[in-house]
């Protein structure tokens, strides 16, 4: 390829807080003057954001990789980055002849890939990198809403995760950055992302938590401020009171599991006593609340008893929305060392049961919002939100293709079908 390369096409594979560093990216590419392609084969440069969170994760990202290597264009790159980068930076490098560049979070696309680094630094206590997406700018937001990610990494020790190993510990970024960015993404509803958001603002056991304060900001700027990922041990009253009041009483608790002692061996706070009580705390306050958690199915020493209380805990709690899955093994964490592996067969029939059970809970609650009066914001022509659901992960609202984009307005539920409603115009 002859000069600086002049286009890019950027996939973006896992979480939202992917999808913002994405759009970093992208704004430094737009600003060293390249143009971003739809078609694979008109790039000059292929970059795909991958995600290494669980093994099927990384499946879909190294099969992303080899896909989009056998559809460029002969002279194009094919630039790496995102948590496969930055976790098994050097494997790839070294397997993965496809790739002509493993560029970590720490590490600058510049508008020559060749003349990046390849320089991969591992571990929980990494410093800051030289290069840092967080606080870069971002384009107005071409959707009528927009991730914001608030902090980057995590203080937490849970038994089964590895993202601190590689995404760091927690550094939170100052209001008056985020507040910045939500202007330059002049969007109608920001969903405020990261890793562990109630905890923003105490990084390291340093600092107060300010959650509180950078919603009533967020809020003050856009129609709806909406959180995902919340711990629920810091789910308190204040913050309660702080969500309801911004008009999007939507809570997405991070409870992983609800049996004591298996939550004990995930080194995670609580119970489902506990998420009960909290849940109904919320409930008596906010009516109309919705309520959205996952949970990890499968843990090491996972027993029946242990399942039958998740079970149960789904049956009660009654949420809008649940996402089950199947335990992963990540290298350095502490349940990669736990003994009483669960069945691979005896895990999916576990997870087939919490989905049946969870699709039909889901269905009945769709249902009965069935001749409600709601507002919803139109994301794109024929397709709304009500503040029940979180863009991209929830159901959808179907109105007619005659609201505009980006505005609100009111409708009547007219039908459901499993998590998607449909709706009428009441005024346009």
């Amino acid at each position: 390829m002859s000069g600086l390369p002049q286009t890019y096409h950027l996939t973006t594979l896992g979480c939202p807080k992917n999808e913002v560093d994405s759009d970093k990216l992208e704004g430094t590419l737009l600003a060293d003057g390249m143009t971003p392609v739809d078609d694979v084969d008109e790039a000059d440069v292929v970059v795909v954001n991958t995600c290494a969170f669980i093994e099927e994760a990384r499946v879909e990202s190294i099969d992303t990789i080899l896909t989009l290597a056998a559809q460029r264009r002969p002279g194009a790159q094919l630039v790496v980055t995102g948590c496969m980068a930055e976790r098994h930076g050097v494997e790839l490098a070294a397997e993965l002849d496809e790739i002509d560049l493993v560029a970590p979070f720490g590490v600058a696309l510049a508008p020559d890939p060749a003349e990046s680094s390849v320089a991969v630094t591992l571990g929980p206590t990494r410093r800051a990198p030289d290069f840092d997406l967080l606080n870069l700018p971002r384009p107005a937001s071409s959707r009528p809403w927009a991730y914001v990610k608030i902090a980057e990494g995590c203080d937490r020790a849970c038994g089964f995760c590895a993202i601190p190993t590689f995404r760091g510990p927690q550094r939170s970024r100052s209001i008056a950055q985020i507040l910045e960015e939500v202007d330059q993404l002049q969007a109608r509803e920001i969903v405020l992302v990261a890793q562990d958001l109630a905890a923003y603002g105490r990084d390291q056991g340093v600092g107060e938590r300010a959650i509180v304060p950078l919603v009533e900001a967020v809020a003050a700027r856009v129609d709806r401020v909406r959180l995902l990922y919340l711990y629920p041990s810091d789910l308190n009253e204040r913050l309660i009171e702080t969500i309801g009041a911004t008009g999007v009483p939507y809570f997405d608790l991070s409870l992983q599991h609800v049996s004591p002692p298996l939550m004990r061996r995930m080194k995670r706070w609580g119970d489902g006593e506990r998420f009960l009580e909290r849940i109904e705390t919320i409930r008596s306050r906010e009516p109309d609340a919705a309520f959205r958690s996952n949970f990890i199915v499968g843990y090491p020493g996972e027993t029946e008893e242990d399942h039958d209380r998740l079970l149960d805990f789904v049956e009660s709690a009654q949420l809008d929305w649940c996402g089950f899955f199947a335990y992963s093994k990540e290298d350095g964490t502490y349940a990669a060392g736990l003994d009483g592996t669960v069945d691979a067969s005896l895990r999916d029939d576990r997870l087939a049961e919490l989905r049946e059970l969870q699709d039909a809970i889901t269905a009945e609650k769709r249902d009965e919002m069935i001749g409600a009066t709601v507002e919803v914001l139109v994301d794109q022509p024929g397709i709304g939100r009500t503040h029940r659901e979180a863009p991209e992960i929830d159901g959808i609202v179907s109105v007619p293709h005659t609201l505009a984009v980006g505005e609100f307005a009111t409708v009547r539920v007219t039908g459901a079908l499993g998590p998607d409603l449909e709706a009428e115009v009441l005024h346009e």
